[in-house]
């Protein structure tokens, strides 16, 4: 439900990682101004009631003097039309030496610029970008930034994708009918949570089994394929008690998910067409919601007939069925599915880059624990898995599910980089780049590197640059902010592939390929456990 997405808590670590970084950040966290409180992933979302608390601003919690000078904000939009087109053309020739650019252009990471896609789509394509890890968090407090219809940037999906609804994603905090969805959420997460574990390890054993079958028939095997239907089955089993396999949906379900989310967000992808083709075709025009209106209806077919139990509960909250069962939709197939079919390629390519040494120190520590936890995997034993831990909040480091980020200024507002002090206007549109922010050198050190032990022991206390859930690692989401209202549920299934992986295999190699999402993962070679 990440970023709003699931598209994914901390936890005590143990031993001290030899990366002593040393942050240089400012920014404070209001309701831990003496030390970092972490707490363990416990289910899929917190036991506690979730009721709504008092949005906390994460970027400054209070305006405090600073020695930073004050500067105006460095870039133009240029002429119209003109410097729209012309952003776009540059950004879609290479998204990070895009930004790159822009910082060495205007020497600030605070800029003006425009994203895409601009004009005819998006109007009004102006926003001031934020590059670094200080000034990124502004983003998260909703006391200075409006969330409404910034889900996808600069602009928003056609409502007939989302059976004619606003969904969660979409809505400020600041909307009544937010709490309400995000409690609907909280509440279909809790009830799953007895569900998750058993349903992961079936679904992704069977994966394994796919995978093995394909090396010895064809010497390769698509991770990706595998675990888009892997991915699905195990949302459908531990969300809704229901097989798709069993229902007239089948196993339809990952591509009919993939052209829906194509109409949402085709305008800001890279399909790989030819460039003029890609221009006029996807970021010039929206795809017509007409030509999906069959497949959606099959995919609402199944959520609207598996879902029953979340409806009635929807029904007390005063939310009708048919709205509750498009924010089901939204939340399963866009937040939660999106972010699995996203970043688990993603984590599976840096662990296997990493080799071999810490493939044995993987397996060594998560196979130990299971055995000291009578065999089964279980919460207990993963808390004893600290560098499985690490990895994981390593990975959502260093390539975030959801690298971008978009707020509207509710009024005029201070923004602090690490150099300058810079003001926005009331109404500016504001944008964040996540993976320039959780790669922020001045807070971490190495920070293009893939650091297995990045947070363990001293190390836990940069998890409150980890900003991927539309948070920090050290906040949890309330019904009165935007964080994912999944965050430890993506965090708990992540760790449970890892947990997975390293419990049958000793080691796995694989070829690494690029797909409009993120990355694709060939497995060439598993080794199976020999210890």
């Amino acid at each position: 439900m990440a970023s709003t997405s699931l598209p994914f808590t901390s936890v005590p670590l143990q031993f001290c990682s030899p990366n002593k970084s040393s942050s240089s950040s400012s920014s404070a966290i209001k309701l831990c101004p003496r030390r970092v409180i972490v707490r363990p992933v416990r289910a899929s979302v917190s036991e506690k009631p979730p009721v709504a608390a008092p949005s906390v601003a994460v970027s400054e919690p209070e305006r405090k003097p600073t020695k930073l000078p004050l500067k105006k904000i460095p870039g133009n939009y240029g002429l119209p039309l003109v410097g729209p087109m012309k952003d776009r053309l540059d950004y879609f020739d290479g998204r990070d030496e895009f930004f790159k650019s822009k910082i060495q252009k205007y020497q600030s990471t605070v800029v003006r610029i425009n994203m895409p896609p601009g004009p005819p789509i998006a109007p009004n394509p102006k926003v001031v970008a934020l590059l670094d890890g200080k000034s990124f968090p502004v983003l998260f407090d909703v006391s200075k930034v409006e969330k409404k219809d910034v889900f996808t940037g600069t602009y928003m999906p056609s409502l007939e994708l989302t059976g004619g609804y606003r969904v969660l994603s979409y809505l400020d905090p600041s909307e009544p009918q937010h709490a309400k969805l995000k409690q609907l959420m909280f509440f279909l997460l809790k009830s799953s949570s007895k569900r998750v574990i058993p349903e992961f390890e079936a679904c992704y054993t069977e994966l394994f089994e796919q995978l093995e079958k394909e090396l010895a028939e064809k010497g390769k095997s698509s991770f990706q394929t595998a675990n888009d239907q892997a991915g699905f089955n195990f949302m459908a089993r531990a969300f809704f008690g229901t097989d798709p396999r069993d229902t007239k949906l089948g196993t339809d379900a990952p591509s009919l998910i993939s052209k829906w989310v194509l109409f949402q967000l085709g305008p800001v992808l890279t399909l790989g067409l030819p460039k003029l083709a890609e221009e006029l075709l996807v970021h010039t025009f929206r795809l017509p919601p007409a030509l999906i209106k069959k497949d959606y209806q099959r995919l609402y077919d199944f959520f609207y007939e598996s879902s029953g139990f979340v409806q009635d509960e929807a029904e007390k909250l005063g939310i009708s069925r048919e709205e509750a069962c498009h924010n089901l939709i939204f939340t399963t197939c866009f937040n939660s599915f999106g972010g699995m079919k996203l970043f688990f390629p993603n984590l599976v390519k840096w662990i296997g880059r990493a080799g071999v040494k810490l493939h044995t120190e993987l397996a060594q520590e998560i196979r130990s624990a299971i055995r000291s936890n009578g065999g089964k995997v279980t919460m207990a034993a993963m808390e004893q898995m600290p560098l499985m831990k690490s990895v994981v909040y390593e990975g959502l480091r260093i390539e975030p599910p959801v690298p971008l980020q978009y707020g509207r200024a509710k009024k005029d507002i201070l923004i602090e980089s690490h150099d300058a002090v810079f003001e926005v206007k009331e109404g500016e549109m504001l944008f964040g780049f996540q993976p320039f922010a959780t790669k922020d050198p001045r807070i971490f050190e190495r920070a293009e590197e893939f650091v297995p032990d990045r947070f363990m022991g001293d190390g836990e206390k940069l998890l409150k640059h980890v900003l991927w859930s539309n948070g920090p690692e050290t906040e949890n989401p309330t019904l009165s902010n935007k964080q994912c209202a999944g965050k430890d549920f993506v965090v708990l299934m992540s760790r449970l592939l890892v947990v997975e992986l390293f419990r049958r295999y000793d080691s796995f190699e694989m070829e690494v390929g690029k797909t409009p999402l993120g990355a694709s993962v060939t497995v060439t070679s598993l080794k199976r456990a020999s210890f």
